[in-house]
């Protein structure tokens, strides 16, 4: 997911999109665990996934947190 279809994501949809994404990557480690996976390298771009959108999570409350005050 490019970083322009994230920021396009209502907060609502983030939150989502987070719990299914780290949902998707313990499933990935688990079955890496069981038996090698295919194409491990999948793993590492999950987790990259997770945290682009965690980051964007974080910027918004950040945002508006800051016009709160």
């Amino acid at each position: 997911m490019k970083s322009s279809e994230i920021s396009a994501l209502s907060t609502e949809e983030l939150v989502a999109k987070i719990s299914e994404e780290k949902n998707s990557l313990t499933k990935l480690k688990f079955a890496h665990a069981v038996s090698a996976i295919e194409n491990p390298q999948r793993i590492k771009t999950q987790r990259r996934e997770v945290a682009r959108l965690t980051t964007e999570l974080t910027k918004r409350k950040a945002a508006s947190a800051s016009e709160q005050q």
